[in-house]
């Protein structure tokens, strides 16, 4: 056997750096269910002619590979304390991975409050949507755009009449991160919509003056959540993608006809099980007490769905502007889309980050 070179003699043991412990995922809760139950869920799915798509199986794939050593690292040195440690890829994927969409909320929100949001006042508006309308915006994500769109138009209208003011003479901006899942993981399509709490009036010379606006009273909230769903009912009747009889509303499309993979949405959607000797009992879940229970409740509207309404909210995020981007839904997202609508007044970038609240402890810097 040959000498070892002089890089390798003089190599020092693994020196880990102080309070650092390595993430393992193989070690959390979730990588333990989805790495038992995955294999025989997807086997089962395949047996029974109604095979997973590949794009489905590639995100439980990657999501099982994701932070382990034996699927790739970097070896990381501080050249100054010789401290080192072993980072192990990253799968990236948008799906459900907690490490990689923890990432993703750090970047998004440090984003938001660095680069976009003004030193104005924001506040979060939160659309839940009926089941029907959930499962055609899961279907068909083309969809999304067309009922943001009216969302959007109502509550800036809302903001722009409440100040006083007409479209031609004031403006508003929001930021709407589109949510696909629920509390309990089931797929729920809904939007958190980050808004100013106020509109930018012109003021000529192409100055902008923000003019606050009070925050939406209970009447105010069932009047606007009133609007949006007759805007959207009347904008998808239009589309053809719903009809509607005498006393009900349909999709303009039977569910049962669409390809495999629907009727997985379809049953998370409505809290049922999808597969296995139970398929289509519901789903049995605990729930907890609302923390504020004199807090105002949400605006609801009956419409498509009996089981279930548009529901409109309207909050201010507590703390900081930081931390309330990083504290938010929206910001916790694994699987959102971001979409910027609207005027945000012109600023000059900050040369010293606010975000620093906002970072999060498993990754560094």
């Amino acid at each position: 056997m040959g000498v070892p070179g002089p890089d390798i003699a003089q190599a020092k043991d693994f020196i880990a750096p102080p309070g650092y412990s390595r993430h393992r995922p193989e070690a959390t809760l979730l990588y333990q269910l989805v790495a038992e139950h995955y294999p025989r869920f997807r086997d089962r799915r395949a047996a029974e002619d109604r095979a997973l798509p590949r794009y489905v199986e590639a995100e439980f794939e990657a999501y099982l590979r994701c932070g382990l050593l034996e699927h790739g690292f970097l070896r990381v040195k501080c050249d100054a304390c010789q401290a080192e440690k072993l980072v192990a890829f990253s799968c990236k994927h948008r799906g459900f991975c907690p490490s990689c969409g923890a990432r993703r909320m750090v970047g998004t929100a440090a984003l938001l409050v660095d680069k976009v949001f003004p030193d104005q006042p924001i506040r979060q508006w939160v659309l839940s949507l009926p089941f029907a309308l959930r499962y055609l915006l899961a279907r068909r994500p083309e969809v999304v755009t067309q009922v943001l769109s009216i969302v959007y138009r109502a509550i800036s209208g809302h903001l722009i009449r409440k100040a006083g003011l007409t479209r031609a003479g004031g403006v508003t901006g929001a930021v709407t991160l589109v949510q696909r899942f629920g509390s309990a993981l089931n797929l729920n399509v809904h939007f958190h919509l980050l808004v100013l709490d106020g509109v930018y009036r012109r003021a000529g010379q192409g100055r902008l003056v923000f003019v606050p606006v009070p925050a939406p009273s209970a009447g105010e909230l069932q009047r606007l959540v009133q609007r949006i769903a007759e805007r959207i009912g009347r904008s998808l009747e239009r589309s053809g993608l719903i009809t509607h009889d005498i006393e009900n509303t349909y999709l303009a499309f039977d569910p049962v006809q669409e390809p495999s993979i629907h009727g997985l949405l379809g049953s998370s959607i409505t809290y049922r099980i999808a597969t296995g000797p139970r398929e289509g009992q519901k789903v049995f879940t605990l729930q907890t007490l609302p923390a504020e229970p004199d807090a105002p409740r949400p605006a609801r509207v009956p419409s498509l769905d009996a089981s279930h309404q548009f529901t409109l909210s309207a909050s201010r995020p507590a703390g900081n502007a930081a931390a309330g981007c990083a504290s938010s839904p929206a910001s916790s997202n694994r699987r959102s889309l971001t979409g910027f609508s609207g005027t945000w007044a012109a600023a000059p970038r900050r040369s010293t980050p606010r975000t620093q609240v906002a970072r999060h402890p498993g990754n560094p810097g």
